[in-house]
């Protein structure tokens, strides 16, 4: 098949076709977007950070490491219409591993204009992480933020704006651009169009263009400098957008966008049109990159310190990978 009649048949292809054959990866799985205000155990404490900005206290809840000796800290941010109280995977695993844990409200759910990557969530954020290291028992050379859907979200604008020096970033199925995700939620009639309306004060149904660009980590400037020692991972379930909420091009135009900003000149390199518009019309993997958690993997791409997995799943996060991942030492459950 020659290119055109590749983009042609991508084009003309309805996407629930695109998923046929999937339906066993809806089986009952965490929700990564739980609003559940869920009872915290007796070892995680509820603390108050009184934001630098403006005085606010924004809650967290923290887990001090018990280590004889400086532990990490593990910095899980919350999912989009979530806050600090909401379940998190990352909480147990953390306890078990003993390692520092703070699971942080950074003006909760992004539906305000004080949400959603604002400069004062972003500074809440480097709040929270200041906290632990003044209240935990931090190895501060092994500081990692992660999170899942809105939590990636929060993540990509921390690697790009954190004050903090931060060892590995982990995203999993982040939104990094509000202006493509507004219009995607708006076909899909979901209650994220709305949402992104009011993060940006836009008017009813006409997103203020200018703000929301503002709010979506796509458009910032990389800190080039900072990947010379820190690393981040993006990741993206190939369903996601068809049985979940993100389009997987939200990861993988992020991923491009970074290689860009740092001028990598070798093509191989980015994720191509080409291997994009494969991914969204198959759905299956495009070679053999091997597996996660036992979850093919259906595209893979790194440039020194950055990486991207495109991975057999939906909006998700594969927590006990994740945490592996960022500490190898920690084993896979």
């Amino acid at each position: 098949m020659d290119r055109f009649h590749f983009f042609l048949r991508f084009l003309l292809l309805p996407a629930m076709v695109m998923a046929a054959g999937t339906s066993h990866l809806c089986r009952a799985q965490v929700r990564f977007d739980d609003t559940t205000n869920v009872a915290w155990g007796k070892d995680f404490r509820l603390v108050g950070i009184s934001s630098p900005v403006d005085g606010q206290i924004q809650r967290a809840y923290f887990y001090r490491s018990t280590s004889a000796v400086p532990a990490p800290l593990i910095v899980s941010l919350h999912t989009w219409s979530g806050d600090y109280t909401q379940p998190d995977p990352l909480s147990a695993l953390s306890r078990s591993a003993n390692l520092n844990y703070i699971h942080p409200d950074f003006r909760g759910p992004d539906n305000t204009l004080d949400a959603c990557c604002s400069d004062l969530a972003i500074s809440d954020i480097d709040a929270s992480i200041t906290f632990a290291i003044e209240n935990g028992n931090v190895d501060t050379s092994r500081i990692y933020v992660m999170g899942v859907s809105g939590g990636g979200y929060a993540t990509l604008a921390a690697f790009m704006r954190s004050k903090h020096r931060i060892r590995k970033f982990s995203a999993w199925v982040p939104i990094s651009d509000l202006v493509a995700w507004y219009r995607e939620s708006s076909i899909r009639r979901n209650k994220y169009a709305g949402d992104i309306l009011h993060c940006t004060g836009s008017a009813a149904d006409v997103l203020d263009i200018a703000v929301a660009r503002k709010r979506s980590p796509l458009y910032w400037d990389t800190p080039v400098g900072k990947l010379e020692d820190a690393e981040i991972s993006v990741y993206t379930g190939i369903y996601d957008g068809i049985q979940g909420s993100v389009p997987i091009t939200q990861t993988i135009n992020f991923y491009n966008k970074v290689l860009s900003d740092l001028g990598v000149k070798d093509s191989a390199k980015y994720v191509s049109v080409y291997e994009k518009a494969a991914l969204l019309e198959l759905r299956r993997p495009l070679g053999d990159f091997g597996q996660i958690a036992g979850r093919k993997v259906c595209l893979q791409k790194q440039y020194q310190h950055i990486k991207l997995v495109v991975f057999e799943g939906n909006h998700e996060m594969l927590p006990e990978y994740a945490l592996h991942e960022l500490i190898p030492a920690i084993p896979v459950q």
